[in-house]
């Protein structure tokens, strides 16, 4: 079999009960309008969503917004007046995400597939709110591009990539990080998967590269069952040799003997919510656009009003 048609490896898949248990507490005396609003897991190519159940003490509505992303919403005439809880369970059979046209060198092979247009193109190239394409960032990524001579779209995301990795750590510690803000992680050079791919997704869209990101939540690599602490995220990137080639820099930090596999892959250790940055919700909330939209979200005549939330998984094989 040739190398520019390799045979397909099997992919890794892991299904699994997912729970989420949100607790909105009593809103202030004298609130008139309440609305909560949930990210649900959506069904994709590497995501499959079975018995989705909501248990929930008053009706809701499941909506579509942007980029595939779904939510719940509900909204209450009369006030609460005890903490409100709503439960989610579901069946989730996550499969390992490679693109097989990058190997592990980033060297683009024949496509084998004609992938399905992404509609929203445009808004990949776009900036963020706290990743903006201004000349500063313009000109950091084309250096990047330029010290690695990275011609190619996909040699200049594999220097992208390789400078995050080499140049970020994955460090918690202090103030600043968790946002997503591309001045900070560029300054600072530590941060959590959302500083590592503001700089990779920020870089890759300065020099004309689509890159989109996902957030969700992550899942130990040992089967069994438990409480999942925090959220993650990762990104992908478009080029016409590849398509959408999945990214995770913070993970490649983490593991450094997985540094090449994270550059066209994604593992199955993960579970899926919303796509993009700056998400307007279905109906609108009434604060700004969300930073991301991995935890549930309320608001309070308008305010935003804080949610006690709780994340296990029971791995099914």
């Amino acid at each position: 079999m040739s190398e520019n048609n390799p045979v397909a490896p099997a992919r890794r898949s892991r299904t699994f009960v997912l729970t989420s248990t949100s607790t909105v507490p009593v809103p202030p005396a004298g609130t008139k309008e309440f609305d909560f609003w949930l990210p649900l897991p959506h069904p994709d190519a590497s995501q499959d969503v079975r018995n989705l159940q909501i248990e929930a003490p008053v009706p809701y509505k499941i909506e579509k917004g942007a980029y595939g992303n779904q939510m719940l919403h509900l909204q209450l005439a009369n006030v609460p007046t005890t903490p409100l809880v709503v439960k989610l369970t579901a069946t989730i059979t996550r499969r390992e995400h490679l693109n097989l046209k990058v190997n592990s060198a980033g060297t683009a092979q024949k496509a084998t597939y004609k992938e399905k247009a992404d509609p929203d193109m445009a808004r990949w190239l776009a900036p963020d709110r706290l990743v903006p394409l201004d000349m500063q960032i313009r000109q950091q990524a084309q250096k990047v591009a330029t010290k690695a001579g990275a011609k190619t779209n996909l040699d200049k995301a594999r220097a992208i990539y390789e400078h995050v990795v080499s140049t970020v750590t994955y460090d918690k510690s202090g103030q600043g990080w968790g946002r997503g803000d591309i001045y900070y992680a560029c300054d600072a050079r530590r941060g959590n998967c959302t500083d590592f791919h503001a700089i990779f997704i920020g870089y890759c869209r300065a020099v004309g590269i689509p890159a989109r990101f996902s957030i969700g939540l992550p899942l130990p690599t040992e089967r069994g069952k438990g409480e999942i602490k925090g959220y993650h995220c990762w990104a992908e990137f478009y080029t016409t040799e590849t398509g959408w080639v999945p990214v995770d820099a913070s993970e490649a930090a983490k593991d450094p003997s997985k540094r090449n596999y994270f550059f066209g892959a994604h593992d199955e250790n993960r579970v899926e919510f919303t796509r993009g940055r700056d998400v307007v919700l279905v109906p609108r909330q009434a604060a700004a656009p969300l930073n991301y939209f991995v935890y549930p979200y309320a608001e309070a005549d308008g305010k935003p009003l804080e949610v006690t939330r709780t994340y296990e998984f029971a791995d099914v094989r």
